[in-house]
């Protein structure tokens, strides 16, 4: 028969407080999840109608006691993005609202159960939707209609002169805004080939790709055709993104920056940016708008084209552990003051 093992008191002391200190560093560490992602603001849903659907968005407004707020109206860049762009936005948000400004965001057609899909829209279905929830917002009374502006990024550089064509604007937000669709790919294709270390035989390879591909979209090919061209294999494209860039490639910002003039604008740009020929974006930029001195330059040499910090953005770990420990740390130094001034000197 063996005896029981017993722990004696000093043992079993150690055991307790092991499980103590275990339970205290786990409560912490769900404290500081809490508090990191706590914003100092309130957020709702709210349905806009337009062109016989509902855009399904949030609204973010300040915790001031203000009657009425000036309103931040987010355009967003490519992709299938949600209204919170998976919870990024809520560190710009909070900033707008510290400085007196409401956020408005919306789930892009066929996201998040969302009516439609993004990649039956051009450039002008997204610049009439911007503008429809711009009257959405003039009819409420918590907002501001003499103090709304627009927040947008990348592939809303081509968006956001037309809404501001369509309807008035008080202010702009350009956030590594693209200003020619097929400079902008080129640019693009060969940033990534110089990161990649290609060799000149690669190089040259993608240039005739993408040279051929140019040729099919001035002769409005199908998708069909498209693949066929490349010998059958789609390289994860897919019809609907084909009809996207057909629909959108001709896009070109330049003479449409005139419906800017006049308006204050804050361009912002990134220094490790090989999605946006950032030199190319302020040189047309200046020479369209600032006659009018209402533009302001914001330069950050380690940002990425989203405007992180390099150094997190290249490890998807450093992504992950920021964003759940310290999502504001995300962004570039002085990014989210920045947007934060320039709203309050409004």
């Amino acid at each position: 028969m063996h005896p029981q093992f017993r722990p004696g008191r000093r043992g079993l002391r150690i055991v307790v407080w092991s499980l103590v200190a275990a339970v205290v560093v786990v409560a912490g560490l769900f404290g500081v999840l809490l508090w990191q992602h706590s914003y100092d603001m309130d957020e709702q849903r709210v349905s806009i109608r337009h062109g016989g659907h509902t855009l399904n968005g949030v609204l973010a407004t300040p915790k001031d006691g203000r009657r009425r707020h000036g309103l931040v109206v987010y355009v967003h860049g490519d992709g299938p993005v949600d209204a919170t762009h998976d919870q990024g936005y809520k560190p710009m948000w909070e900033a707008n609202a510290e400085a007196g400004y409401a956020s408005l965001s919306w789930d892009k057609p066929g996201v998040a159960g969302a009516p439609g899909n993004w990649l039956d829209q051009s450039m002008d279905d997204r610049a009439d939707e911007a503008a429809a929830a711009i009257a959405w917002a003039r009819a409420r009374p918590d907002i501001d209609g003499d103090r709304i502006g627009l927040w947008g990024v990348s592939q809303a550089g081509w968006v956001l002169p037309k809404v501001a064509a369509k309807t008035p604007v008080s202010f702009v937000i350009a956030v590594s805004p693209a200003i020619n669709w097929l400079r902008q790919g080129r640019y693009n294709l060969l940033a990534e080939l110089r990161a990649d270390h290609a060799s000149t035989a690669r190089t040259h390879a993608a240039i005739a790709k993408s040279d051929t591909t140019r040729g099919l979209l001035e002769r409005h090919a199908t998708f069909e055709a498209y693949v066929k061209a490349m010998g059958g294999d789609a390289d994860g494209m897919t019809a609907d993104r084909w009809g996207f860039i057909s629909k959108n490639y001709t896009a070109d910002a330049t003479r449409e920056l005139h419906a800017l003039r006049g308006v204050p604008v804050l361009l912002t740009l990134a220094g490790q940016d090989v999605n946006v020929d950032t030199a190319d974006t302020e040189r047309t930029y200046r020479e369209a708008l600032d006659t009018g001195g209402a533009m302001t330059v914001k330069r950050y040499p380690d940002a990425s084209h989203s405007l992180l910090k390099q150094s997190i953005e290249r490890s998807d770990l450093k992504i992950t552990l920021t964003a759940l420990l310290s999502p504001r740390s995300l962004f570039a130094d002085g990014f989210l003051d920045d947007q934060r001034h320039f709203l309050r000197e409004l």
